[in-house]
């Protein structure tokens, strides 16, 4: 339809434009159609039908009518102009690709309006043969790139080392590109009909080349989306291997014309040691390369590895000095007390967060093993099936993301140590090595007292915040109300600390207990004794070691991490959810939102209107029609259409959800964490590629061949 559409309006300089890029770059307009061609389903939409084409075509008229409407909106260009005006902007977009090596879609830069809507472009250079054979050669290879990456293809094929010397076989790029050649490519066939068999058709170094084009073309369709919106916030998830190198994966949330809050993955950043050194490169990465302005950002969010809390805590703590509305919030994703555990900065707590994510891993790796489970699980709980069915249920989930993992391993400990000798100890050929060898290393880990006593210790600390992390997780109203309990939690966590030997008597009598129950020996850990050598104070218990080692540290540092991510700023962000009309209507409608709105004032469109506008929407909720439900989540008041009318309420709702805390509601759109986890999951370290990942995760992202193509004629002339 747009190459008729290009016929009809005698637009030679276009004819040779794919329509992907006529139907995304240029505009014809209205007044060139037929009026029974355009349907008008509202006095605020028009919309063409779908066999609709352009007919009205006056291409004098504006040289008698000096005066007409249109030439007033526009300045005639000479030829020189024109080309000065088209040269600055190439020589602009040159330099800013040499800067960032970046692939930013400059749309408009060839183009100025002509009279009557439509957009002309000065008469191109016609292309030699040559180039344009090189054109559609590079075409070629960018397409077997895309493919390789939205297939997940790697780029290597057999290793080196598993072939005999002296025997040369293609990587997979180059198998895919004879194999076109040989399905009829004329291109790539001209190009390689006289090259050696035993070539490489495009080098190691061209290919990264062309994939950091592709990786940043594709990125840059979404980073776009972003910008339009204006407003977003960064979240960070666990730290990766990426083929040998630590990488940082980063998705970005925003709200997008739809009124559909989304997350999107955009790229890994690598991962660096030195916290202050990693700030920087974070902040650059996003700004420079990346092109965000984070004067926009609301929301910071960091899902860490044990290990790593604090070094992405100095990261937070600098974005936030230089920008103080990018909240630091927890992400909706994960679990409060995995967090909080995750962030414990005790190496106790950290090797027993690995040794839960192992046994998890291989039960879940034999479906075998897990029936061995449930039968060890059924002979302990006889007297009591309902429990047993519970954890028979919960062993078949993530358990090690809930906010009881704890709870759920103390109950599953002894169940799991029996399960896990049994298979060690089987003389038969029902379990392999692997699975044997991997079992008797984890019956070892999970019966050191060690192990022991910080699970049950951890048990105990984060019950006091299960319900509220719970909560967090939980509807809009949940989220709320959790915010007003927060004090409550901090103040039971403060009494325990007040109190602590007492409390921690009682967990360690616990942890004993246990101890006891699976024949585990009570003692001091031996690296402790080894460290200690001749200095060992013989008064020093296992009681006292384990409350100075791990029980003080870990309430200690849940207290200050409480109060770090929940700031008076994302208290009082959260406190703005009573904008949401279910919540409004669990108050009685007597809220007051603006007290707590003000920091999000310069977002707002017309803010001195926000009082009366607040009051408006509270009246039309409070005196709403007995059929009509209260909208329950942020979603479904985005979604309002009558919310355009409430311009305060609709920008604030959109700051709100933005706030990592809160989650997607709509899971089609968060699916970008998904298809990472996918990624990882379903691809081998070694194998991992950053730009290929990026690719295969948003693999219905629209490309545009062309673009990469002169991208990289510009860059590598």
């Amino acid at each position: 339809r747009c190459q008729r559409w290009v016929e009809n309006c005698r637009r030679a300089d276009l004819e040779d434009k794919t329509p992907d890029q006529l139907n995304k770059h240029y505009r014809l307009c209205a007044k060139h159609f037929e009026t029974s061609m355009i349907c008008r389903s509202s006095p605020y939409r028009t919309v063409l039908r779908d066999n609709a084409v352009p007919t009205i075509f006056d291409l004098t008229s504006h040289l008698n009518n000096p005066h007409s409407r249109h030439r007033k909106r526009i300045k005639e260009l000479s030829e020189d102009e024109i080309r000065t005006l088209k040269q600055q902007k190439i020589d602009e977009a040159f330099e800013r690709e040499q800067a960032t090596q970046e692939s930013n879609e400059n749309n408009e830069q060839n183009t100025v309006v002509e009279e009557g809507g439509e957009e002309q472009e000065e008469e191109p250079v016609p292309l030699t043969l040559e180039e344009r054979e090189n054109k559609d050669y590079l075409k070629s290879l960018f397409e077997i790139l895309i493919l390789m990456g939205k297939q997940n293809i790697p780029l290597d094929g057999h290793n080196v080392n598993e072939l005999p010397e002296g025997i040369f076989t293609s990587d997979n790029f180059q198998a895919l590109l004879e194999y076109r050649i040989n399905g009829g490519d004329e291109v790539l066939r001209k190009r390689f009909e006289m090259t050696a068999v035993n070539l490489e058709y495009c080098s190691k170094t061209q290919q990264k080349q062309m994939l950091e084009i592709c990786e940043n073309c594709v990125r840059e369709e979404t980073l776009r989306e972003v910008r339009d919106s204006h407003l977003f916030s960064i979240v960070t998830d666990e730290v990766v291997d990426i083929a040998g190198e630590e990488h940082l994966p980063v998705l970005v949330r925003f709200v997008d014309d739809s009124h559909n809050l989304r997350e999107e993955f955009i790229g890994f950043l690598p991962y660096e040691a030195d916290p202050e050194i990693l700030a920087v490169k974070f902040h650059t990465t996003i700004t420079e390369k990346w092109g965000l302005n984070m004067e926009y950002c609301r929301g910071q969010a960091y899902i860490v590895s044990s290990g790593f809390a604090s070094k992405m805590k100095v990261v937070a703590t600098r974005l936030l000095e230089k920008y103080p509305q990018a909240v630091y919030t927890l992400c909706s994703s994960c679990a409060l007390n995995v967090w909080l555990a995750k962030s414990v900065p005790v190496v106790g707590v950290s090797i027993a967060l690995g040794t839960i994510e192992d046994v998890c891993c291989l039960f879940n790796q034999s479906p075998q093993l897990l029936v061995e489970l449930d039968n060890t699980i059924s002979a302990l709980f006889q007297d009591n099936e309902e429990k047993g069915n519970e954890l028979k249920k919960i062993c078949r989930s993530q358990w090690t993301g809930r906010h009881d993992t704890f709870e759920v391993l103390v109950d599953l400990l002894q169940a799991l140590v029996l399960c896990l000798d049994a298979v060690s100890s089987d003389s038969s050929v029902r379990w392999n090595s692997f699975i044997v060898g991997r079992a008797f290393v984890l019956s070892s880990a999970l019966t050191d007292f060690d192990f022991i006593v910080t699970v049950v210790i951890m048990k105990n600390v984060l019950s006091f915040t299960r319900a509220f992390g719970k909560n967090l997780q939980g509807q809009t109203s949940d989220v709320f109300f959790a915010a007003g309990s927060l004090t409550a939690v901090l103040h039971s966590l403060n009494e325990v600390m007040e109190n602590i030997e007492v409390y921690h008597e009682f967990w360690f009598e616990e942890a004993t207990n246990l101890a006891t129950k699976l024949h585990v020996q009570i003692k001091l850990p031996g690296k402790f004794r080894r460290a200690q050598q001749g200095n060992f104070d013989p008064d020093t218990t296992s009681e006292n070691y384990y409350k100075e080692i791990l029980s003080i540290p870990t309430v200690e540092h849940i207290i200050q991490e409480l109060k770090d991510i929940f700031s008076e700023q994302h208290l009082k962000a959260l406190k703005c959810l009573s904008l949401v009309p279910s919540v409004m209507g669990q108050l009685k409608f007597n809220t007051s939102e603006e007290h707590h709105a003000d920091m999000f004032r310069n977002d707002l469109p017309n803010p001195d209107t926000l009082s009366a506008e607040l009051h408006c929407w509270r009246i039309k909720w409070k005196h709403r029609g007995k059929d009509i439900e209260l909208p329950a989540t942020i979603y479904e008041a985005l979604h309002l259409p009558d919310i355009k009318f409430f311009p305060n309420v609709h920008a604030l709702l959109k700051v709100l959800c933005l706030l990592p805390v809160m989650k997607v509601e709509n899971e089609k759109y968060g699916i970008g964490r998904k298809r990472l986890k996918a990624y990882l999951k379903n691809t081998l370290t070694e194998q991992r590629s950053s730009n290929l990942a990026l690719l295969n995760i948003n693999f219905d992202i629209k490309h545009d061949l062309d673009l990469m193509v002169d991208t990289y004629i510009k860059l590598y002339p």
